[in-house]
């Protein structure tokens, strides 16, 4: 453990030292879902289907891994992944033409 983590663990208490760890470790998670998920936006907005289904698939995974460590609440994971897919699917439908 490095010097600044002891410092910290006897100043804050084992608790506390806890919730800081589990802070930083959430925190990343939290970050590396919002850009799986934007990845995915970006190219289902750029009409790429293939690469948009894959980088999909992949914010689907991290969401759903996110929400099992309740990093993120379960029902904010299917609510995106809900949103997600239905972009997604509205891309891939053909355009309806006024008539």
């Amino acid at each position: 453990m490095a010097e600044a983590e002891q410092e910290l663990k006897k100043k804050k208490g084992p608790a506390l030292y806890g919730a800081e760890v589990r802070r930083k470790r959430n925190k990343s998670v939290r970050t590396a879902l919002k850009t799986h998920v934007t990845t995915a936006e970006h190219l289902v907005a750029k009409g790429d289907k293939e690469s948009a289904q894959q980088a999909v698939k992949k914010a689907v995974k991290a969401l759903d891994r996110a929400a099992g460590t309740r990093t993120i609440h379960a029902n904010a994971a299917a609510r995106r992944k809900s949103r997600l897919m239905k972009k997604l699917n509205n891309s891939a439908a053909p355009k309806a033409v006024a008539s």
